[in-house]
């Protein structure tokens, strides 16, 4: 029989309503079940439950889980939503219960390079190899937050938990710069998951470690990251180069009788890559020829000309250079009106600036 754990914390917020709503839909978006008890909120998620008490001056979060897995990705994204949405009211959030104290990161892994190819001549797939990855294929998230040694970091010290459950940082001397990458292909059983990265010289610390990458290179790894992407029998999927790895492992994981329009903006034709996706699936490239990444206005004019077909569960996602990203977003949230359950618009990168995304 298994045993359920549970932990608690009891936050110290003035007025914490004034939140409550920006907490919960985030929450909501992470495929959870809510319901409203009395002055507070119940949330039943894929891999566990929380509720959410209020008083006037206090928030007071519980949680339970089947496992150690399960209830340390429930502190994560609880304790972040509190974190982002109340940030003003400065909480401090110390979990209570099962597992209280423990300073092990249960998102964190340790990784080896184990492989390297070249896709095309501008994305390179790295595999890395490492312990105990069932967490990556459990909670929907497609991303990970890649540490990388650097030059000036050549052996960086790890993240710990602290006692919210989120990383604490070595030392800046120590610390190693972290971006954001989707997996694209994981495999338990045998222990790797596959990255593609953009590669574009030596501007970004990323595509600077892939290219310099060598078997048994040494990174580390946290996640899963990212919203689920909610089930559909309709999906218009966009993105560019630093959106292809997610779109395309979308595509694959889709249902066979899944119908919809992807629209993929490359550099060139040379950039193309083979894809599998549904029979009913229109996958389309967008080349740029010439033009330098972020400044082709048809990725995002393409998307929002598709329309949703009537009656039927859609899903919309894009995943591009940030002014795009806004474009698609306000087209879809604010002129169709369509919400959280309907849409995912995400910035990956910005011209101009090295941000935290791939790219």
């Amino acid at each position: 029989m298994m045993t359920e754990l549970k932990a608690e914390a009891h936050i110290a917020i003035p007025s914490p309503a004034d939140y409550v709503e920006r907490i919960a839909d985030r929450l909501f978006s992470f495929d959870a079940v809510v319901t409203n008890e009395g002055s507070g909120m119940d949330f039943r998620f894929p891999f566990g439950q929380a509720s959410l008490g209020l008083s006037p001056d206090a928030l007071t979060v519980r949680i339970r889980a089947g496992d150690a897995a399960r209830l340390a990705r429930l502190k994560d994204i609880l304790a972040t939503a509190i974190e982002v949405h109340a940030r003003r009211a400065q909480p401090r959030i110390v979990w209570q219960g099962d597992l209280a104290g423990d300073r092990r990161l249960a998102q964190f892994r340790e990784m080896r390079v184990a492989g390297i190819e070249d896709l095309t001549p501008h994305m390179r797939r790295i595999r890395l190899k490492g312990e105990n990855l069932t967490r990556f294929a459990e909670f929907d998230g497609m991303h990970v937050r890649v540490l990388f040694p650097t030059p000036q970091v050549p052996e960086p010290g790890w993240p710990e938990a602290g006692p919210n459950g989120l990383p604490v940082w070595p030392a800046e001397d120590r610390r190693a710069p972290a971006r954001v990458y989707t997996i694209r292909k994981l495999d338990v059983a045998r222990g790797f998951m596959e990255i593609d990265f953009v590669m574009h010289g030596d501007e970004s610390i990323g595509s600077g470690w892939a290219a310099s990458a060598r078997p048994g290179s040494i990174v580390g790894i946290m996640g899963p990251l990212g919203r689920p992407v909610r089930s559909a029998q309709w999906y218009v999927l966009g993105a560019d180069e630093t959106g292809l790895p997610a779109l395309g492992r979308i595509l694959e994981k889709l249902p066979a009788a899944t119908r919809g329009f992807a629209f993929v903006e490359v550099a060139d034709k040379g950039e193309e890559q083979i894809i599998a996706h549904p029979p009913g699936f229109e996958l389309h490239w967008i080349h740029r020829n010439g033009k330098a990444p972020g400044e082709d206005a048809r990725l995002a004019e393409t998307i929002c000309a598709v329309s949703r077909p009537a009656g039927t569960k859609c899903f919309s996602w894009f995943a591009a250079e940030a002014e795009a990203a806004k474009q698609v977003r306000e087209h879809w949230r604010g002129k169709l009106g369509l919400g959280r359950d309907e849409t995912l618009a995400a910035a990956y990168w910005r011209r101009g600036a090295l941000g935290p995304m791939a790219g």
